[in-house]
């Protein structure tokens, strides 16, 4: 039996692993994206003048749009399908990015303006991108592959700080913060027309087998997600996802926790993404260039334990047959373990604060498996709008969290407070997903009478 499995191993093409690493790469590329205004934020806020207040409104105006536009994207993405819509996303994300690098030749309040418009350009722009990662997952991966997967393109947020923070933080010391912007700018360009020319469905890509595509229909994956379709054959299809499917997801118990603890998983993100730098420059002394540097570090610890959360929670779905235990005990361990972010408040060694932080970011690297829960409970017919409900919900804190830490700031003049906020963030994810979430299936809509 066991040379029969491995003459049928040994048969089966490995394109899925291509497609979540295309997934990996596009993410990384996003992540580095938005972090582009926290690397250039200190000579940028010196710049233009602006205080912690202003910035933190700043920070915030990605999530303002993000949040919006996620229902609309995962329209388009259960209408049209991820590849097309996917690559469009990430061109016109790069786009304004590189616009925000002209920013710096307007006036100091037009500067401001501008710069706050493009940032909710970006956020429209991005906002299919995670719903069509987890609708690419579940139609390329079996179920006992889904959450390393969704952990290994997760990682990609992480990963982007270990790679682009350093790289960034030199541009903006050697050349200006402009040219930030204009450089990553140019690598999304160039990743989108990649993308447009290698990844496609299951059934539609040129390299896959019968025995890999037999292998991932059988073991769970909606192959049939991102096919062509004749739509006058199908209504649901032609017309895309109905209003009905909403309301049936946002009154079902087990996906309002899984938006809540999104909400609060992302808090600590957006930390990172904004004013994480800010912090290390302001609170600890570090220059712009040693900040990027030190920032790795945590973020590399949050790269591992992203990858790491996947593989432990697809072995414990093995060993157990119990997908509800696979999820949440990483995600409930993980989120415990990143309340040390609060230990950062009562030592004064850079070292012992970045080992605080790079714990706490282990641990959200490991908890981090939101976008596994979409891929194993979204509605095969609405997964696009599952998905965008589910990233509109846990980006609320892309708003609340640039602007809840500035006015903590201008407040205290420390960040003390604001790491117990993350902190405090962090348990609440824990308890959503102990108490409030239950079991974890896949959501059956109702047909609309």
């Amino acid at each position: 039996m066991s040379a029969v499995l491995s003459a049928t191993d040994a048969k089966r093409s490995r394109v899925r692993l291509f497609i979540v690493t295309m997934l990996f790469l596009v993410t990384t590329v996003n992540y580095a994206d938005r972090a582009t205004l926290s690397i250039a934020g200190p000579a940028l806020s010196k710049e233009l003048h602006l205080d912690p207040v202003a910035m933190g409104w700043i920070f915030s105006a990605f999530g303002w749009s993000y949040v919006v536009a996620q229902v609309p994207g995962g329209w388009l993405l259960d209408r049209y399908g991820s590849r097309l819509v996917y690559a469009f996303s990430i061109i016109v994300w790069s786009l304004f990015t590189m616009m925000q690098g002209w920013v710096g030749f307007l006036g100091a309040g037009a500067a401001i303006v501008v710069l706050f418009a493009l940032r909710l350009l970006v956020g429209v722009a991005e906002a299919p991108s995670f719903p069509a990662n987890a609708r690419i997952v579940a139609a390329w991966f079996p179920g006992n592959e889904r959450g390393t997967a969704s952990a290994f393109f997760n990682s990609g947020q992480y990963f982007a700080t270990v790679i682009f923070a350093p790289l960034m933080a030199w541009i903006a010391h050697d050349f200006g913060w402009r040219y930030v912007f204009f450089a990553m700018g140019g690598l999304g360009i160039v990743m989108g027309l990649v993308w447009i020319k290698t990844v496609y469905g299951p059934k539609e890509h040129p390299s896959i087998n019968e025995a890999e595509f037999d292998y991932i229909r059988d073991g769970g994956a909606l192959v049939d997600l991102d096919a062509p379709r004749d739509g006058l054959k199908n209504n649901q299809t032609a017309s895309g996802p109905q209003w009905d499917h909403i309301r049936q997801l946002l009154s079902n118990r087990m996906m309002l926790g899984v938006y809540l603890g999104q909400y609060c998983i992302n808090t600590l993100t957006y930390f990172f993404l904004t004013w994480f730098p800010v912090y290390l420059v302001k609170e600890r002394g570090l220059s712009i260039l040693q900040a990027g540097f030190v920032a790795t570090l945590p973020a590399l610890c949050g790269f591992i334990g992203g990858v790491l959360g996947g593989i432990i929670s697809d072995a414990i779905l093995r060993g157990t047959g119990s997908l509800t235990m696979a999820r949440k005990i990483p995600i409930v361990g993980g989120m415990l373990l990143s309340m040390s972010i609060i230990g950062c408040n009562y030592v004064d060694g850079q070292a012992l604060v970045v080992g605080f932080m790079a714990l706490a970011f282990f641990g959200k690297g490991i908890g981090a498996l939101g976008w596994a829960v979409v891929s194993d409970t979204s509605p095969k017919e609405a997964g696009g709008v599952s998905g965008g409900l589910f990233n509109a919900f846990g980006n609320l804190s892309s708003i609340t969290t640039p602007i809840v830490i500035g006015y903590i700031v201008a407040w205290t003049g420390s960040f003390n407070g604001a790491l117990v906020f993350v902190g405090i963030n962090a348990l609440v994810a824990a308890f959503a997903y102990l108490v409030v979430v239950g079991k974890i299936e896949r959501v059956v809509l109702k047909r609309s009478s």
